[in-house]
């Protein structure tokens, strides 16, 4: 049943414009009201794997998900005060996943991101309240998900099948945001106020989270809430940004610390005459008492370490059939402090066709994670081939 699920989501993907998604329900004067859906649906092999739950990894996963499954609605009410909500369903179907379905996690549809935002002065302060992407790094902190480089996250960050390493849910948290763009709109920043991790019986302080990001644009300018990881030759970015995320007295790992992590990160799209454009990204995050673990890892809650990602893409402007081909590439490095602690690779290679705009595409990408040090049927390297349908608007 649930590969017929995903069947028939990826037809009726491929046979249906992405502008069917996206609607104009309700508009008079100022006030407005738009909906629309936005989804991924993958093949995903995994070698080396425990399939049958007895401790070996002597088998290959063959899963085929829905990765991202998103209705959104949003609006204004007037000129300054808006809404946002996105309805998700995340791995729905996924092999070997926790499911929780409050969480629209594995099953069922949850509410992933929902706010409220007033413009206090234009889009120079803006005050949000409500569940968000925590503004801390961009990869999983400005960008969308319709529209990043590679396949997914970067492993650590939620991508293919990994975690997160920082205190989250599902990658936001509940919180007031200050943010806005100053200096000609080309300086971003964003300060936020958060649950975090909240009281438990494993964490009985109910301490706040804060979390602040600068982002500034040399070329051309991003003042949204979202920005993109991929413009495919609409603008021209040369974004550095630097970010910190910090909640104290956690339980983490065996031991009651601090959690703190800081990251810069730099994005440069540069679009050609010709209509190429090329794509770079690059980060490094430095992580102290991270909050978690991370998957098929030696980096464990507890510990610190170091996260560098870097990738880069080149879009080819002439068009093939309906659309453009991007080929792409990327390394991370997973890297804890302390004896005993083997630091992880991830490679990747693939390729991007585009049908229309950032978010209706076809991707393929093979990808390497290499331990430096294995451990029988415990940590070892993993070889995954990904296919993914995603479209809507």
């Amino acid at each position: 049943m649930k590969k017929i699920m995903v069947w028939l989501v990826l037809v009726l993907c491929s046979l249906t414009p992405a502008t069917l998604w996206s609607m104009e329900i309700y508009k008079k004067g100022d006030i407005s009201l738009n909906a629309g859906w936005w989804g991924q649906v993958w093949y995903q092999y995994v070698s080396d794997m425990d399939t049958n739950g007895d401790g070996k990894h002597d088998n290959n996963l063959n899963d085929f998900l829905i990765r991202r499954s998103y209705f959104y609605i949003k609006g204004n009410a007037t000129p300054a005060l808006s809404f946002f909500a996105h309805f998700a369903g995340d791995k729905l179907g996924m092999d070997e996943i926790h499911n929780d379905s409050s969480k629209g996690l594995g099953s069922g549809i949850a509410l992933r991101d929902g706010w409220i935002a007033y413009k206090l002065i234009d889009n120079d302060l803006i005050i949000q309240v409500g569940r968000m992407y925590i503004p801390f790094t961009r990869n999983y902190g400005t960008t969308s998900t319709k529209s990043l480089l590679s396949t997914d996250l970067d492993w650590g960050q939620g991508g293919l099948r990994s975690g997160i390493f920082y205190p989250s849910n599902i990658g936001r948290d509940d919180a007031v945001t200050l943010w806005g763009n100053i200096l000609q709109d080309k300086l971003q920043y964003r300060f936020m106020v958060g649950d975090g991790e909240e009281k438990n019986s494993k964490n009985p302080d109910d301490n706040l989270r804060f979390a602040g990001r600068l982002s500034y644009n040399f070329y051309d300018i991003e003042t949204g809430w979202f920005n993109s990881g991929n413009y495919i030759g609409t603008k021209h970015i040369l974004a550095l940004g630097i970010g910190a995320d910090y909640q104290d007295d956690l339980f983490v790992g065996e031991e009651k610390d601090r959690y703190f992590a800081w990251t810069v990160d730099l994005h440069y799209d540069k679009p050609f005459d010709n209509g190429d454009n090329l794509t770079l990204d690059a980060s490094f995050i430095r992580v102290l008492h991270s909050a978690n673990g991370i998957t098929w890892t030696y980096f464990s809650g507890g510990d610190d370490g170091d996260l560098l990602s870097a990738k880069a893409g080149y879009f080819f402007g002439d068009t093939v059939g309906p659309g453009n081909f991007q080929p792409f590439a990327q390394i991370q490095n997973i890297n804890p402090d302390g004896d005993g602690k083997h630091s992880t690779s991830i490679y990747g290679l693939g390729l991007n066709y585009f049908i229309k705009g950032a978010a209706n595409k076809l991707t393929f990408e093979a990808t390497y994670l290499d331990q430096d040090k294995e451990v029988k049927n415990s940590i070892e390297n993993h070889t995954l081939i990904t296919f993914q349908l995603a479209c809507g608007f």
